[in-house]
């Protein structure tokens, strides 16, 4: 299975991309796979809570089929990467962390529970805060969408997932390993589809919202970014950690030819 695995995504030959994001990954010809041939470190799948607490890889019910499980597409994939390269997702000595972001559709009052018994079960190759020691692993799991509370992930110990904060969150004085990603809809929030010079005041606020975040050690993504490069160039010159993409092969082009990968 493992070389099979390596032959997947030529893992040799990858270049790990810090900043590069999968956005809705499930939807490329070979979810996961797609994106670490690209170097990505970044992956999304939206789950939905099955019969028997299953948890299917989709964005809708009508989408959904039974041997697509976060399990089968994303986590056993990722563990046997982690044990062929001596606990990393890629095989370089010095690489970035990988974060699998998990964008939960269904209620997370029944959701999560699921989710954080799945997540257990990985526990070898996860991210791990116990009793507010970080133990870092392989993959660092955050929580979008239908979230649990940030009481609820607080209260937890052993816990394998962050919660992925909105700009509302920018000034919390929670722990960066209790919400490591401050996330938000870049459309609403900022609104600069990349056809023109972007505006100082735009710049500004850019800039300060990355400032803010980074002051609490807290990473940056934007969804429904326009998928230019005029807009890819912007979040790069202003620091934002991660940059959303369904263009897998445009963006890591675009990310290794200006050298800030």
């Amino acid at each position: 299975m493992l070389c099979c695995l390596l032959l997947l995504f030529g893992a040799e030959d990858v270049v790990p991309l810090a900043r590069a994001h999968a956005h809705n990954d499930y939807l490329h010809p070979r979810p996961l796979f797609d994106a670490l041939s690209h170097g990505f470190c970044s992956v999304e799948a939206d789950i939905i809570l099955g019969e028997g607490n299953t948890l299917l890889v989709g964005h809708t019910r009508q989408e959904l089929k039974p041997d697509r499980t976060l399990e089968k597409l994303y986590l056993e994939p990722l563990r046997q990467s982690s044990r062929a390269h001596g606990g990393t997702v890629y095989p370089q000595k010095k690489q970035p962390p990988f974060y699998l972001l998990i964008d939960i559709k269904t209620d997370a009052a029944t959701t999560y529970p699921a989710l954080h018994q799945v997540l257990t079960n990985y526990a070898d190759i996860l991210t791990e805060v116990r009793d507010g020691q970080v133990y870092p692993r392989a993959v660092t799991v955050v929580l979008s969408g239908s979230r649990p509370s940030l009481k609820t992930l607080a209260a937890q110990s052993p816990r394998y997932a962050g919660y992925d904060g909105r700009l509302s969150d920018l000034n919390s004085d929670v722990p960066a390993h209790l919400m490591p990603m401050i996330s938000d809809n870049w459309a609403l929030k900022l609104g600069w589809g990349g056809t023109k010079p972007m505006s100082a005041p735009e710049r500004a606020k850019l800039k300060q919202i990355v400032q803010q975040a980074h002051s609490h050690h807290r990473l940056v993504r934007f969804w429904a970014t326009p998928e230019l490069e005029s807009v890819w160039k912007v979040l790069q010159e202003e620091n934002v950690d991660v940059i959303n993409t369904d263009k897998l092969n445009e963006l890591k082009h675009f990310l290794r030819s200006n050298g800030k990968e």
